[in-house]
Parts: C-alpha cells; structure tokens; sequence
C-alpha cells in the first residue's frame, strides 16, 4: 500500500513539473516575442526650397509600433541648420490612435520627423539629427518635393504691384487660412480686404509688395478702424520672409484691441514685442486716419494723424520713437494682413472688412 501511494505521488509531482516547464516555455516565448519594429514615415510631403517665415504648407505621415503618449518632432532644413516646426511654440505633433500624424510647417531643403517618447523637450534649432536611442526612437528623413513655382495672385494698388496671399499663417496665435478672393481693388483704387467664413471654413486677407524698399517712409492711409471687433487686426509692417524662425525683423502699425474690448485699439511695436518697451499703445477714434512709419538707420519714429494729407497744424493723434533693436534692410517688403486675433475662442462669426484708400512710400 506504501508503494503504491508513493507511485502515486510521483507521478502527481512529475506531472506537476511538466506542467510548469510548459508554462514557462509558453510565457518565456510570449515575454521574448519581438515587438513591431518602430518606424515613422512620411505620407504628404511638401515642396522644396527656403520659403521664409511665413510660407507653411501641411505635411503628414504615420508610425508603425506606436506607443500612446510618443509623439512627433517634426524639422525643416534650411541652409546648414534644423528648424523645429511648426512653430517653436508649438514643437510637438500628436500621433492620433490610428497611428497617422498631420500638421504644417515651414518650407525647407529637407524634412525630419522624429518619434519620441512623453516628456521629450525639443531644441528649437540644431546643427545634426540626434541619433535613434534614448528619448528618440525613430528617426526619417525626406526631401522636399520638386513642383512648379506657385503662379500667385497680383493686385495693383497706389503704383504698386501686391502678392496677394495664399497660404496659412500663425500670425493670429494659431493657424489662419487665407483666400486670395477676400482682397481686391475698387474703382477708386481703394484697397479692400475681407475676412469671414467661406464654404465653412474661416478665411482672411493679406498681400506684400513685390520688391523691396527698405530705409523711408511707408505711409498707410486707412478708411476706418474703430469699426472693428475687438478681435479683428489690421496689421501694416515691414517683415524680412527670408529670416529664420528664430528672429523677426519687423516694424509694425497694428490696429486691435486682441480681443480685449478695452483695452486701446491701436500699437507701435519693434518686434518681438514680448520686450515691454518694444511697443507703444494709443486709442484710434472713428474716422479716417493716416499711420506712418519712418525707419532710418537705428531709429523707427511712428505716427497717426486725422486725414490723409498731414498738412501743417495737423495735430498727431499719436507717436513714438524707437532706437533699439532697429532692424537693417535686406529682403524686407510692406505687408497689410487682416485676420481675426485667436479666432477659435473670438466667437467672431460675421465678415468683417476694412478699406486702405492709400500706401505712398518716400525714400
């Protein structure tokens, strides 16, 4: 009887530790499976070239082996340097939970798009790509795509000729989008620029010059801007588009409140505009105002006046004079945008319009 309870109890144990060698073969398999090798890859690419600050066009991809919480950094090349895009502001790019990642960027030679893990701070500009380990597990890289130059939209306006705007900009604190139709010309050779909603989508108005000017006096006259909604910009400035992301020369008249009712509608600023003594604030009443800029070397002077003629005892409504950080000349253009200041939580949903009767520029 002993004998036989003790077969007994071997073969249970025996069968027992078959059981766990099983086991651990299976989990030991399973914990040692290969995961799907990580891979980020491009889908839309756009054009090649240096298109300057304010040229962006959408770029796309996805990413095999995603992980949620990683996310993209996306670069463009331009001359020896790495830009992180789209802004550095904004230098991350979400991977949706399909895998697919979409946003914009300025133009570049080159694009890289990095997959890296939560927490990761991207450098703003770099000399090299880092290499895959650490926080940076997936690296690609794509030229940019040879196209045709872009036939743009021209307007004639005060003897000039304007590029009228096509593209999106962050200058309104987050992406607007601008339509061509929404400038144009009248009979009177007044400038109108219009923004609202088009096919359900939130368009605004922005043009340039065509050539440069540089050191003068630029002088914008402006039917009226008291009119507009808290929201609404008129901005007239010189910007130098050849630049990189990380400096902007630039000499701005901007008319908003920025969404503030009350807070004064009108600003002189040498940009960034972040350094408290860069602008300078004043209230604009109804009517028709001239602004005008003159920049010479190492000072911007500012002024606004009522009417268009700035004859002698016509008081300046406002003025101001800068000496620091006053940019150079190189490729700069006058510019005129009309955008709508933070417009996902502006609740500005009626079309807004302004008219400029006038540019002159005086060297």
């Amino acid at each position: 009887m002993q004998r036989f309870l003790h077969s007994i109890w071997l073969k249970a144990s025996l069968a027992a530790i078959l059981s766990l060698v099983v086991l651990n073969i299976f989990t030991g398999c399973r914990a040692y499976s290969p995961r799907p090798k990580t891979v980020i890859h491009f889908v839309r690419v756009p054009r090649g070239g240096h298109g300057g600050a304010e040229i962006i066009e959408p770029i796309s991809g996805s990413v095999t082996g995603f992980v949620s919480g990683q996310q993209v950094v996306l670069y463009a090349k331009n001359g020896p340097w790495w830009w992180v895009q789209p802004f550095r502001s904004r230098p991350l790019t979400k991977v949706e939970t399909d895998s697919t990642w979409n946003t914009v960027t300025h133009i570049g030679a080159e694009y890289a798009a990095l997959l890296v893990v939560p927490g990761h701070q991207p450098q703003a500009k770099i000399g090299a790509l880092p290499p895959v380990g650490n926080e940076v597990l997936a690296v690609a890289t794509v030229k940019g795509v040879e196209v045709l130059p872009v036939v743009s939209k021209i307007i004639r306006f005060s003897g000039y000729d304007w590029i009228v705007r096509a593209s999106p900009s962050d200058r309104g604190g987050e992406m607007n989008h601008y339509d061509p139709a929404n400038a144009w010309v009248d009979q009177d050779g007044h400038l109108h620029l219009k923004m609202g909603e088009r096919d359900g989508h939130w368009t605004c108005a922005g043009l340039n010059l065509s050539r440069s000017l540089g050191y003068g006096t630029y002088r914008f006259v402006v039917q009226d801007s008291a009119h507009l909604e808290p929201s609404a910009v008129l901005a007239m400035f010189t910007l130098d588009e050849r630049g990189d992301q990380e400096t902007r020369t630039e000499l701005d008249i901007e008319l908003s409140r920025w969404g503030n009712p009350g807070k004064q509608n009108g600003d002189y600023t040498v940009q960034p505009y972040y350094v408290p003594e860069n602008t300078a604030h004043f209230s604009i009443p109804p009517g028709r105002f001239t602004h005008v800029l003159r920049w010479e070397p190492g000072v911007a002077s500012f002024r606004t006046f009522s009417g268009k003629t700035g004859a002698p005892g016509v008081r300046d409504l406002a003025h101001h004079v800068f000496t620091s950080g006053i940019p150079v000349p190189g490729g700069e253009t006058a510019h005129i945008d009309f955008y709508d200041f933070f417009h996902s939580r502006s609740g500005l949903t009626q079309s807004s319009e302004v008219v400029i009767e006038k540019f002159e520029y005086l060297p």
